[in-house]
């Protein structure tokens, strides 16, 4: 690796300090919100919508994180990077094809056009921008960067979108619950 490229990188730390400690405490924080909202709530929900919704949420949230401590690394080479990068791209790519036939499985909730974008669309095109930045990260180092500080930032604004629609979700359909419980009474 020349001394530009190590140059580059570490111009680089700031944002991924910033990018994957926000995934850290946002994945936290989800972590607390499900289970406060599991005390609270009375819901039926099933394990198929928490792997189908939230589940992935935590994950890309992960992703993020794991691309900011790959890109803070200090790696003797751009060619360990660019490995690990790709094989984040390639289990994030593979989890999210996960995700979509979970989600046409599940029979908890119907997804709108909407839920696809942020639950498939998405997070497949973050995936896939990180691998094509992984795998350009030797040959056109100052693109390939700015093309995996994409992705990274994409899936964190990602994992935030889905964790807010998912705790109003919860607490919407909370809110029906117990006001079907309460006429029943």
């Amino acid at each position: 690796m020349t001394d530009l490229a190590i140059q580059q990188l570490a111009s680089w730390q700031s944002f991924y300090v910033i990018v994957g400690s926000s995934g850290a405490a946002l994945i936290g924080i989800q972590f607390v919100v499900i289970a406060l909202v599991a005390n609270v709530r009375r819901l039926v929900t099933t394990a198929a919508s928490i792997s189908t919704f939230a589940t992935p949420t935590v994950v890309h949230l992960g992703g993020a994180l794991v691309v900011s401590a790959v890109m803070s690394a200090p790696w003797p080479s751009l060619s360990g990077a660019s490995t690990a990068l790709t094989m984040c791209a390639l289990g994030g790519l593979g989890y999210a094809t996960l995700v979509m036939r979970r989600a046409r499985r599940q029979t908890d909730y119907k997804p709108l056009r909407e839920d696809w974008v942020w639950y498939a669309v998405l997070p497949c095109g973050a995936y896939a921008a990180l691998a094509a930045g992984a795998l350009l990260l030797s040959t056109a180092t100052q693109a390939a960067e700015f093309v995996i500080a994409a992705a990274a930032l994409g899936l964190l604004l990602i994992g935030i979108h889905n964790a807010w629609d998912t705790v109003t979700y919860i607490v919407v359909a909370g809110v029906h619950v117990e006001d079907a419980n309460k006429k029943k009474m």
